[in-house]
């Protein structure tokens, strides 16, 4: 690891429900839970130097399929917390970038991401990718039908369209709740990623544990298939 090319990590934040559920609490009541997390989580990485980009997955393409009241619920939430935390990203020195779909979400947030996109572009510390209405194989098919010819696949050119081209792939992925799987997350940058399942639902992760990740990481022999 060097300074030029600093950790991307990546977390899904998995859970919230099942939490909510053992408290006796609606889904959302989980998901505002999990947010209060989120944000301290969050200031913890934007302080470690060795960061350079948090990848975090809010919603993914499959997540149309729960409840109406939760989704709106959710989307509202992340409306309200892009909305508080646009001062700190000024401050902090934080890039904020959107990965995913765009016409499913509602339009006020959508809107929101871009504005938040665009004030903060030039901000160099870390950057937040934050993943809405995403999915790995969405996005490569995505990613494909911008080729005007077939002809023109190849790694260098799926990996041009994605939503993010600039970003490095993830290092390593952090999933909560004892799931091991990746459920259609970054398929392609995350394709060498060194992987880590905590047992914790994602309300009660805390930054020792991801301080813990870390010192693993930095342990681990990366072959990238050599």
């Amino acid at each position: 690891m060097t300074a030029e090319r600093r950790l991307h990590l990546a977390i899904i934040p998995d859970g919230n429900r099942r939490w909510a559920k053992e408290q006796a609490l609606k889904p959302w009541e989980g998901h505002e839970r999990g947010m209060k997390v989120f944000r301290t989580l969050l200031t913890w990485l934007y302080d470690r130097p060795e960061i350079g980009v948090v990848t975090v997955w809010g919603f993914s393409t499959e997540n149309w399929n729960r409840g109406e009241t939760e989704i709106q619920y959710l989307m509202r939430f992340y409306e309200e917390w892009l909305e508080s935390e646009r001062k700190s990203f000024a401050e902090r020195g934080v890039r904020f970038v959107r990965s995913g779909r765009v016409d499913r979400i509602p339009e006020s947030l959508a809107a929101l991401c871009d504005a938040v996109e665009k004030e903060t572009a030039a901000n160099d510390t870390v950057t937040l990718n934050f993943a809405l209405d995403y999915g790995g194989k969405d996005e490569m098919i995505r990613a494909v039908r911008k080729l005007s010819n077939p002809a023109e696949v190849s790694e260098e050119t799926i990996r041009d369209n994605l939503d993010h081209p600039d970003l490095p792939d993830i290092d390593l992925i952090i999933r909560t709740s004892g799931e091991k799987r990746v459920s259609n997350f970054f398929l392609w940058q995350g394709a060498y990623a060194e992987l880590f399942f905590i047992d914790n639902y994602f309300p009660d992760l805390t930054t020792d544990q991801l301080g813990e990740v870390l010192d693993e990481f930095s342990a681990r022999e990366r072959r990238f298939g050599k």
